[in-house]
């Protein structure tokens, strides 16, 4: 789902040719999206900061998104911020062949892709864990965390 700006304040600058992925640091299955992107990613072209950071948390309320509760990750590519499984979709399409091949998603109507995406994000703590903190990101994943 595209979501436009409102207007909250201004996030610091940051390199906005690279897709920024903002995600959940404290859930294990997003952490390990990190991590799966961060070895398909092999031209490094991505970026990560964690919801849960100062800027995570402009960013979520500049595209006025919950800052209590974590239930997408936002991704900007392009200057596009797209929410829930159309992130997911826009972040394959980054990397490029096989992944890519995740677009067959986008035919399912929105009230599907909403509805499928909700079911994991709901329960994705109790079916993958939570940390009471965001994990320690390996060196690889560190030198691409902003914010």
């Amino acid at each position: 789902m595209t979501v436009k700006p409102n207007h909250s304040p201004e996030p610091p600058e940051f390199d906005a040719s690279r897709p920024l992925i903002v995600f959940d640091g404290v859930c294990v299955l997003c952490s390990g999206f990190v991590r799966m992107v961060v070895k398909l990613d092999r031209k490094g072209h991505f970026h990560f900061v964690t919801a849960q950071s100062p800027f995570g948390e402009v960013l979520f309320k500049k595209y006025g998104l919950r800052t209590d509760r974590y239930e997408t990750n936002l991704v900007i590519v392009d200057g596009a911020a797209v929410t829930r499984l159309d992130s997911f979709v826009a972040v394959m399409a980054e990397l490029g062949w096989p992944c890519r091949s995740a677009r067959i998603l986008l035919p399912l109507p929105r009230p599907l892709r909403d509805w499928l995406y909700g079911r994991i994000a709901k329960n994705r703590y109790a079916l993958f864990g939570k940390k009471d903190n965001c994990e320690i990101p390996s060196a690889e994943v560190r030198a691409r965390l902003i914010g």
